[in-house]
């Protein structure tokens, strides 16, 4: 699993090779290019409804990037911000942007304020948008002089075949390739503070990630992922994008994650594995208890998951439905995505187990930077080709986050004495709700800023889906109310709808440790039965008709009119499932 690289020079840079003699390229303009030589004609980029995009058109698209960013005056040190619905498009200008320059993708579904922070945070030179698009980005991007580039895309073109409005498409202008130490992606994470920290991603450490994905993965150029991640995220651009074009493989590349393009996808392109989060699968095992054909007729010869812990239960009843061996595997943004994972059959695969290390190095830590031995509890550490070399501007967060050359991941466990790591907790306050890593303080902040609000927490709550879900707890000012409903909208106006709490409690006073400070960690117990409730049951017919429909989403009973679905244990896709379960009474 370890990496022994050697180098040699190539072109665009010294070229990397395993101990299998695989070769890792050294910049992603060196692989594109590459597999346009190789396999010309093979499909690289998928979509419903488009036509398929090979390599060799992709790699012209790349080059007409490059072309068009240095039109703009853009050089490879500069940042460019990226905001585009998933889909192929989204992927073609990410390689291509990310090929010439520092690509910055941003959650299309950001409030103003979020992308105030974040495109002045970047300090970023220019924006790219869908053409037209009516977006706060739009609008911000201007208060801050970013320049805006406008993509347009057409149906008469194969996808992710995008023009950049005001530049011909046969633009000439001199434009420098990346190469290996480059920033290639910048990608922003939380951390405990309520400032969002930069994690710079060099084109080395995303092609080492890359190239160990496939090679865990035993990708050839025969495969075909089918992407139910985001493409903002580092799951969805290295665990499935990156990883299939390093094996000259295609992807798969829907708008977003819905049960039915997903079904669509599964018949249309006949994908041999599907990478997601595990509240995707839960979602894709119910979608097969109502179309049992999804599992009887598919041609998956594996199942990933990554992002978050995938409960034991859920990766037997994906293989026991499926009937391919699913893999668990850990990742983060620093580690430009896979850090380990369980390895294909005939190597055992352990459900509860993140795996052996597949990337970086990786070891147990204790808090004197002494490493481990097996079976003994610490913090996981790593260091590799493909772990970032520190947080941007951040000299606090990279002294609190290296120690000895190794990399703090926070999150607690041990392996045992075969080598395989297993998680046990989380050394810091972060929620990870659903595979979206959330800083409390945030929300916290947030929350502040209402008037009526004089002390405010948010923390974990288990959840049987997410695995964590964020709660809230707050003081109010002396002689002012606000409402749970009223302080859940006014988090929706700052927040992300991901980091707002699905609980807002009104407490008197929150519980502090013996040195004054909150204690985050555990207040969902301390405050359980605050957080729990009052019964009231159904009243009317249409209130028992979606009470009902409820229970049958969720498996659960004794719900009541005043419970919050998302609290009860749902999640935006069970939403869904409701809304598809309650269309015959709300067209009535």
């Amino acid at each position: 699993w370890k990496v022994a690289c050697c180098r040699s020079s190539g072109p665009d840079g010294p070229d990397m090779t395993d101990e299998h003699n695989v070769p890792l390229m050294a910049s992603l303009h060196a692989l594109l290019r590459s597999q346009a030589d190789r396999c010309p004609d093979s499909p690289a980029l998928l979509a419903p409804d488009c036509q398929p995009l090979d390599y060799s058109r992709l790699f012209k698209q790349v080059e007409y990037t490059g072309r068009a960013l240095a039109a703009q005056g853009i050089t490879r040190t500069d940042r460019v911000a990226v905001v585009l619905p998933n889909g192929p498009d989204m992927a073609a200008a990410f390689l291509g942007i990310a090929s010439y320059a520092t690509c910055a993708p941003l959650n299309p579904s950001y409030p103003r304020d979020q992308f105030g922070f974040y495109l002045d945070d970047l300090q970023a030179k220019a924006i790219v948008l869908p053409a037209d698009a009516d977006t706060p980005a739009r609008e911000v991007a201007g208060q801050l002089g970013i320049t805006i580039i406008e993509l347009e895309s057409s149906s008469n073109r194969p996808n992710g075949a995008f023009t950049l409005r005001g530049l011909p498409a046969d633009v000439d202008a001199q434009h420098d390739c990346g190469v290996a130490e480059d920033c290639a992606l910048v990608l922003h994470t939380s951390g405990t503070t309520s400032r969002p920290k930069q994690v710079p991603l060099s084109q080395r450490n995303l092609l080492s990630s890359a190239h160990a994905v496939a090679r865990t993965l035993a990708l050839t150029g025969d495969d075909r992922c089918l992407n139910a991640m985001p493409l903002f995220h580092i799951h969805g651009l290295v665990g499935a994008l990156l990883s299939s074009v390093h094996a000259g493989a295609s992807v798969v590349c829907p708008e977003c994650y819905e049960e039915e393009s997903f079904s669509r996808a599964m018949g249309e392109f006949s994908p041999t594995w599907y990478t997601a989060v595990p509240t995707i699968h839960q979602s894709i095992l119910a979608l097969a208890d109502r179309n049992p054909s999804l599992a009887r007729d598919h041609r998956l010869r594996f199942i990933r998951s990554s992002s978050s812990s995938l409960p034991p239960a859920v990766m037997g009843a994906l293989e026991k439905r499926f009937r391919v061996p699913v893999i668990e595997s850990y990742g983060m943004t620093e580690a430009a995505h896979q850090m380990a994972s369980n390895p294909l059959p005939p190597a055992e695969r352990k459900p509860g187990s993140v795996g052996l290390p597949a990337g970086p190095d990786m070891a147990v830590m204790d808090d004197d930077g002494n490493l481990l031995a097996p079976g003994e509890t610490g913090e996981i550490v790593i260091r590799g080709d493909n772990v970032t070399a520190g947080y941007a501007n951040n000299p606090e967060a990279n002294a609190e986050s290296f120690t000895n050359g190794w990399f703090r991941t926070g999150d607690l466990g041990h392996t045992d004495d075969n080598g395989y790591f297993y998680i046990t907790g989380r050394s810091r306050e972060m929620i990870n709700r659903g595979g979206e890593t959330i800083a409390p303080r945030e929300i916290d902040d947030a929350l502040l800023e209402h008037p009526a609000v004089a002390q405010a927490v948010a923390f974990s709550v288990p959840h049987p889906s997410l695995g964590e879900d964020v709660a809230a707890a707050v003081v109010l000012q002396a002689a002012n109310d606000a409402s749970e409903e009223e302080l859940r909208m006014f988090a929706f106006e700052r927040l992300a709808p991901a980091k707002v709490p699905s609980h807002i409690i009104t407490v008197t006073t929150i519980p502090k440790g013996p040195t004054g400070k909150i204690r985050r960690i555990g207040l969902h117990e301390l405050l359980k039965e605050q957080l729990q409730q009052t019964y009231v049951g159904p009243r009317t017919d249409l209130e028992r008709t979606v009470v009902t429909a409820i229970e049958r989403v969720l498996n659960t009973g004794h719900v009541g009119v005043m419970d919050n679905f998302f609290a009860l244990g749902g999640d935006s896709i069970q939403a869904l499932s409701l809304i598809h379960i309650s269309e015959p009474t709300r067209l009535q």
